[in-house]
């Protein structure tokens, strides 16, 4: 049976998204037709040879310009003015709470109107929507004007950090169902649900392919280097990272720290960096492909993320699967996957000297140990994040989505 479902995304391809593009891969491989629709992305600069093939598969709804948005709003109103005006109420309805006004909502309205077009073409039997902010609205409201059943998945910490301004509740409701990513993702949704629509709350992983870390086993090398994988922004913590290296290189430790990635808050890092003097230290790399990850990760002892909130970060996923031990925040669903003492160091959220006393055991620790503690976080990302399995239960949850609607 060849199912056909529709992901939607605010902006795909992206550096930040490629678990979203194995998940989708994952299913094609499972014999699922699935169709590529975001808002936008279609200029992201991208340099992974599978997420530039991924901006030519993919439907960027506002690429065509604003004629296209109303033309199909205008349509839509005439050809089904009782569910278009449902639609509205509902529009309205999210909008009471919301940080944004009316009009806003009535956009989203729009968007949604043109999306169906593309559903219907493309003969969706199911939309599901990554992330459960305006995302996940524009999928409820194309179901609202009659378009196919939804689903999104809700990552966090966005989604967590304000539940009610994005009628998190409400598209809940009206949902097939929710994935979260972690079980500590599934209590937060739990909090804002009736205990009846529990089970429509499932964990489902984000997942890695083989391809990733289908490498021959290396032992992290003797040299005191770290790599922070991630976003320059505030959540990711690079801040404190750079304080907790200062006061390292006070103690008179060696370090060598790569922050791989590149972000909003690149010129306050690097004005921190030259402030501390660690500019002969720290290197910040820009916007890198997943192959230029990997590198970067095998090239350090271990990887360090001191975020100050999270979801459960797939770089962790990465490095653990490249038998790299890891160090950051016991926050969130991190402690899910990261055992402390075993396959990396936890420490508290925003304590510099916390994140400083691990980096120093880190680069104290002998190779062997960190090889062993490496094999056993290996093992443990492989046994709870390979994306066929992950995908697998998706796969399963389409399936009965689609029965139930017919």
């Amino acid at each position: 049976m060849n199912l056909r479902i529709t992901y939607f995304v605010n902006q795909y391809p992206k550096v930040s998204h490629s678990f979203i593009r194995r998940e989708i891969m994952a299913l094609e491989r499972l014999g699922f037709s699935v169709q590529r629709v975001a808002l936008r992305g279609w200029d992201e600069k991208v340099t992974d040879k599978d997420d530039i093939a991924e901006q030519g598969n993919t439907t960027h709804l506002l690429k065509g310009g604003l004629l296209p948005l109303l033309a199909a709003f205008v349509r839509t109103a005439v050809t089904a003015p009782l569910l278009f005006a449902k639609a509205v109420q509902l529009a309205f309805g999210m909008s009471h709470r919301s940080e944004r006004p009316f009009v806003y909502h009535l956009v989203y309205l729009a968007e949604a109107c043109l999306l169906l077009g593309h559903l219907r073409r493309f003969g969706s039997q199911h939309v599901h929507a990554h992330f459960g902010t305006n995302s996940t609205e524009v999928v409820m409201l194309a179901h609202a004007l009659g378009g196919p059943g939804f689903s999104f998945t809700v990552h966090g910490p966005e989604e967590f950090d304000k539940p009610q301004f994005i009628g998190l509740a409400e598209k809940i409701k009206r949902s097939a169902f929710v994935v979260a990513i972690s079980s500590f993702g599934r209590s937060q949704l739990f909090r804002w649900i009736d205990y009846t629509q529990w089970p429509k709350v499932h964990v489902v992983h984000c997942g890695l392919e083989e391809s990733f870390h289908a490498l021959a086993p290396s032992q992290p090398p003797d040299i005191p280097r770290l790599v922070c994988v991630g976003r320059l922004c505030e959540q990711k913590g690079q801040l404190l990272l750079v304080q907790a290296m200062a006061l390292l290189a006070q103690r008179g430790i060696r370090f060598d720290l790569v922050l791989a990635g590149d972000g909003e808050m690149r010129p306050e890092i690097e004005a921190l960096i030259d402030r501390s003097g660690l500019r002969q230290q720290v290197r910040i790399t820009g916007w890198i492909s997943s192959d230029q990850v990997r590198n970067e990760l095998l090239a350090a002892r271990a990887m360090v993320l001191p975020s100050f909130a999270e979801g459960l970060p797939v770089v962790i996923m990465e490095a653990m699967a490249l038998r790299r031990p890891v160090l950051t925040t016991s926050i969130a669903g991190v402690p899910e996957l990261v055992r402390h003492g075993e396959s990396g160091w936890l420490f508290a959220a925003g304590s510099v000297e916390e994140l400083a006393e691990a980096i120093a055991a880190c680069l104290s620790t002998p190779v062997e140990v960190l090889h062993a503690m490496g094999a056993r976080a290996y093992e443990r990302v492989l046994q709870r994040h390979s994306v066929d399995t992950e995908a697998a239960k998706l796969a399963a949850l389409f399936q009965q989505a689609i029965r139930q609607a017919v």
